[in-house]
């Protein structure tokens, strides 16, 4: 949430929440600012493309070599003793994560009107980036939404064998929406965004998003190229949002070389 250019204290209390959020979404869709957003557009294409294709050639051949194979080893669905597996992977689930730091903003946006003039920007800066977590994690979770329907994977079993290539494009049914795995997708995003903003928390993100994808195997949702994919699909569109909101000099400042830091490390 970009800073206000001077709440009206005078105005009602709901006027000027509603003032908050109408100055934070005019500075996502402002043009960009930045003078070296062009170095870091560069910076962030290159990343994005080794991403994607590391991903590529690393889902290819979990599908080809390994898919099959290691959901065989996996015990039953409904197994009793997954009960552990079954609520850490709900730590995942987006609707529950998106609607967890929606709230967070609603909160900042209420707060921000009655706190005092020297705490404001603090609350601004936060609501800042808790836009930046929230758009990291929605942004690639609608887009596999779309990838699922097109693709169309089969999970674990469905039609009764361990077939990693049960593909029926277009089927648009949950059975059918195994690629890429939205959970995956969820934790590795939301991992790389809070790490993004708070650096120090990078090996306990990722240690987290690593056990998400565990839960989602264990628990034969989907196949190790279904959560790898998902993990490459959450980053990625995790660093394309911090790219966006850096351009607009908005919790995070661009370095000569195009290096992308949290504004408060600038």
């Amino acid at each position: 949430m970009p800073a206000p250019s001077g709440l009206d204290e005078a105005s009602p209390y709901f006027v000027q929440v509603f003032g908050v959020m109408r100055r934070s979404f005019n500075g996502l869709v402002r043009p960009p600012s930045s003078p070296l957003r062009a170095e870091a557009a560069a910076r962030t294409r290159r990343q994005i493309a080794w991403l994607l294709g590391i991903g590529a050639v690393a889902v290819a051949g979990l599908m080809v070599f390994v898919d099959a194979w290691e959901i065989g080893l996996m015990p039953p669905r409904g197994t009793a003793s997954l009960w552990p597996a079954r609520i850490l992977t709900d730590f995942a689930k987006d609707e529950y994560v998106l609607t967890a730091l929606l709230l967070a903003l609603l909160i900042v946006a209420l707060v921000v009107p009655r706190s005092r003039e020297n705490l404001r920007s603090r609350w601004l800066g936060l609501g800042t980036q808790f836009e930046y977590l929230f758009l990291a994690v929605l942004i690639p979770v609608l887009a596999s939404e779309v990838i699922k329907w097109v693709v169309g994977r089969g999970r674990p079993f469905v039609g009764g064998k361990a077939n990693a290539f049960n593909f029926v494009p277009f089927n648009g049914t949950e059975a059918h929406f195994s690629l890429p795995s939205a959970h995956s997708i969820t934790a590795f995003a939301l991992a790389f965004a809070v790490s993004a903003v708070w650096p120090r928390t990078r090996v306990v993100m990722f240690a987290y998003a690593i056990v998400i994808l565990l839960t989602r195997l264990v628990l034969l949702a989907h196949h190790p190229s279904d959560v790898v994919a998902g993990a490459v699909i959450g980053v990625v569109g995790a660093m394309a949002v911090r790219y966006w909101f850096a351009a607009r000099r908005l919790g995070f400042a661009i370095g000569g070389g195009g290096e992308i830091v949290p504004l408060s490390r600038h």
